[in-house]
């Protein structure tokens, strides 16, 4: 009788889950109370937004206002870092905006900039190229690790000035 008892009470707790289920799925529960008529919400509707990164360099207007350079977008390997930080910077040199300095991790990066009048950058331990620009022309170079390299100006013979557009490193 015992074992008999409790089954029905198994079976009757599971039907009344069932039909509370049903009767949510349904409509019949509100989000509120009956008085304020609240509707029951999705929870798509209530959770967070996407999170879509555009790889633009944060504070970005803040760095082209206090340095002059315009930092644009990146993966984050490559970023601009305080010259007498640390060693093995990456080092730009600019007539416009002397020596600007960035710090390079992982095993690959990608920065896209604007630093006018750049020429010469100094490697690191990266294998490095720098795109450039002067008017419509636009020339690669390949930065020596751990040295200097005449870029730009330096390195054309009508020493015309060019803007440094992108950074590229590989390990």
């Amino acid at each position: 009788m015992k074992a008999r008892n409790a089954i029905l009470r198994t079976v009757g707790a599971a039907m009344g889950a069932g039909a509370l289920a049903w009767f949510a799925i349904a409509g019949g529960v509100t989000g509120g109370t009956a008085a304020d008529g609240a509707a029951m919400k999705t929870v798509a509707e209530e959770g967070p937004g996407y999170a879509i990164e555009d790889f633009g360099y944060p504070n970005a207007d803040k760095i082209l206002a206090e340095k002059g350079i315009t930092l644009k977008r990146g993966d984050g390997h490559i970023t601009l870092a305080d010259c007498d930080s640390t060693t093995g910077l990456l080092e730009v040199w600019s007539r416009a905006n002397d020596r600007i300095c960035f710090k390079v991790t992982g095993t690959s990066g990608w920065l896209t900039l604007e630093i006018p009048s750049v020429f010469a950058v100094k490697g690191n331990d990266y294998s490095t190229k720098v795109d450039m620009k002067t008017g419509t022309e636009a020339k690669t170079f390949d930065v020596n690790k751990n040295t200097w390299t005449p870029v730009g100006e330096s390195a054309d013979e009508q020493g015309r000035e060019f803007m440094l557009m992108e950074i590229r490193t590989a390990k």
